[in-house]
């Protein structure tokens, strides 16, 4: 019993603490394991119950006749079998349960409509079953789930789901000193455009912006390819827009009104000009003056209002400037020096603001553009957080250190204690500010599960970790049998490997383009965790697939020559930054390091595929996004 009682104690709310999903199965498991636990405790005090009564029967000048104790344990008996038969099937049911969620959800991540696309594609199934290739069910089940629930559009973040544990991959983890072999001499695949290579004098980032893979001109876009259109005629009102959303603090502010009469497009706010900006095929272009502008105000702009944002694993504020535009703030947990400790799990590392900053630089020199801008700030915890929020819940966890430092924990799943505060010295703290997107009401987003998605267990793998066909599924599942989408995934995959980050879960993507967009490079603050350490399963999905635009294939490689090489781009880059330095040198290096094993790992699919059965060429012609299909081998 006591035991029953432990396993009840502690399974059962660690999963009510991570029950946060995509939808009701985690809650549906919840009640079924606690139903469970209480009939094993149950079934545990009537056996006990029973046989105190045989033995007291034994012994009883009472029970002297036979046909009595035969009544008394005849009863009994049934009642014990009862109980334990219905504690079996409960336990039955648990196993059942991951094969039978979500098998009456009509949802499809594909470009079908909702009401028929996956009957099609299950008709198609059912008659093709047989036929070698075909994902299996439970396959289709990951690569096309993708959250539809009220939470997953509170912020312009898609909410973190709180995992239930983790798992550390094994098979492909092997810690590579690549300083010490020779791949790094291995030859790249030579081409054109990298021979015409621009002298650098001065500015290394300069030149690079200047090089002809940095200037390729987009197609023109129609209204179909702009999230917004603009209707010059009618007058920007930031007054009126916001009066009915409670974003002004409790005290009396100025009203802004940065030009005085009837706004035009260039004199919107920089936050709304970002946000008539985007288009389908980037967040931002290359040149955009708006953008540095947009850091600037970031950094400078007075915050009216301060707010926790609901969800996550760990504390983010949402902050609200004088001009309307809103940022995510992630405060400094870890300094620059400190790395990841080797015994915990990807899923339960800090957010490291100078992560948030750097991943933006990172996308920018890639030439993705596809992380929202964010900079480095400096904060007045009490005048610029504590004494504008109007979150009393976040308000009642501010306190003064024994060594008077000002403090909060705020509330969120981990880290949010006495123990694991955030203090300023004495009330100064720094962190990171992250644009907010358009708000959901205005631009809708999707979110989609990441095919590549770890297993978030302490103990089981992924079905990626343990397939080595894995992707021949994907590619044969939408959205990633056609279009750019698995292309993106692998520069998702790069992107992720020179950073160190292991958590990339879903992905996002805006509504109105459907399936024939970019993906959103969203929450990457638990990269460059680690400088000493290469995570190569981050690169699975490369080797996996052996496909890469050639874009991104020529980019890599120039990078990896000496007049250009990543580290310095990074570090001039991350210069314009407030918090500067934001990396030490050895992340630096290390992105250097690793983007070596990527060249090497493109190097080997070459010659085991072919180059034109893994290069991808979107450089040629004015082509139609998304009208390329991926190739079958």
């Amino acid at each position: 019993m006591w035991l029953g009682i432990q396993k009840l104690n502690t399974e059962n709310f660690s999963l009510l603490k991570t029950a946060i999903s995509e939808d009701g199965f985690v809650f549906n498991v919840y009640f079924i394991k606690l139903a469970s636990s209480v009939i094993n405790i149950i079934s545990d005090v009537v056996s006990l119950f029973i046989c105190v009564l045989i033995i007291c029967s034994k012994y009883s000048q009472q029970l002297k006749q036979r046909t009595m104790k035969m009544l008394l344990f005849r009863k009994f008996r049934v009642l014990i079998l009862m109980v334990f038969l219905i504690a079996c099937s409960m336990h039955i049911l648990i196993d059942l349960l991951p094969k039978l969620e979500r098998r009456g959800n009509t949802g499809c991540s594909c470009s079908h409509t909702p009401s028929e696309g996956p009957q099609n594609w299950a008709k198609h199934r059912a008659r093709s079953g047989v036929e070698s290739g075909w994902p299996n069910k439970h396959t289709l089940r990951i690569l096309q789930d993708f959250s539809n629930e009220p939470n997953s559009n509170i912020s312009s973040h898609s909410p973190e789901k709180i995992p239930k544990a983790g798992d550390k991959t094994e098979a492909f983890i092997r810690p590579e000193h690549y300083a010490q072999n020779g791949d790094q001499n291995r030859r790249f695949i030579p081409d054109t455009v990298l021979n015409k290579n621009v002298p650098v004098k001065g500015s290394r980032l300069r030149a690079l912006f200047d090089h002809p893979l940095f200037k390729r001109a987009l197609p023109s876009l129609t209204d179909e390819d702009t999230l917004f259109n603009v209707n010059t005629d009618i007058r920007f009102d930031t007054k009126g827009a916001t009066e009915n959303q409670e974003w002004h603090a409790e005290q009396n502010v100025e009203e802004y009104s940065p030009t005085g009469g009837e706004l035009t497009v260039d004199s919107y706010p920089n936050w709304l000009r970002f946000h008539i900006g985007i288009n389908r095929y980037e967040l931002y272009s290359r040149h955009n003056p708006v953008i540095d502008a947009l850091l600037r105000d970031l950094v400078s702009q007075r915050i009216t209002s301060v707010a926790m944002k609901s969800g996550g694993t760990q504390l983010k504020l949402i902050m609200t400037f004088q001009n309307y535009g809103q940022a995510l703030f992630k405060p400094m947990k870890q300094t620059r020096e400190q790395e990841t400790p080797p015994d915990f799990f990807y899923f339960s590392d800090f957010e490291r603001h100078n992560a948030e900053i750097a991943a933006f630089h990172l996308d920018r020199i890639l030439d993705f553009r596809r992380v929202p801008p964010v900079a480095g700030r400096l904060l007045n915890m009490t005048k610029e957080i504590k004494d504008v929020t109007r979150d009393k819940k976040l308000w009642r966890t501010f306190f003064i250190s024994p060594a008077n430092n000002i403090c909060f924990y705020g509330e969120c799943s981990y880290y949010c204690s006495t123990e694991h505060a955030l203090c300023g010295k004495p009330d100064q703290i720094e962190g990171s500010l992250a644009a907010f997107l358009p708000d959901l009401a205005l631009a809708k987003r999707k979110t989609w599960r990441n095919p590549w998605r770890r297993s978030y267990n302490k103990r089981k793998k992924a079905e990626w970790e343990v397939d080595p066909d894995y992707c021949e599924e994907v590619k044969q599942t939408p959205p990633y049998d056609s279009g750019t989408r698995l292309l993106d995934i692998m520069d998702m995959t790069i992107f992720d490997f020179l950073m160190g980050n292991m958590d990339r879960h879903h992905y996002e993507t805006f509504e109105k383009f459907g399936n024939e967009s970019f993906i959103i490079h969203l929450d990457n603050g638990r990269g460059f965790g680690k400088h000493s350490h290469d995570e190569v399963s981050i690169l699975v999905p490369l080797s996996q697939c052996c496909r890469v635009k050639k874009s991104t294939h020529l980019r890599l490689q120039l990078l990896a020559k000496e007049e250009y090489q990543l580290s310095g781009l990074m570090s001039e880059s991350l210069l314009r930054d407030k918090l500067t330095p934001i990396l030490i040198q050895p992340h630096l290096k290390a992105m250097d390091r690793r983007l070596h094993h990527t060249l090497n790992v493109l190097a080997d699919c070459i010659e085991k595929e072919g180059y034109s059965n893994v290069v991808e060429d979107d450089l040629a012609g004015e082509r139609e996004w998304g009208h390329t299909s991926p190739r079958g081998r």
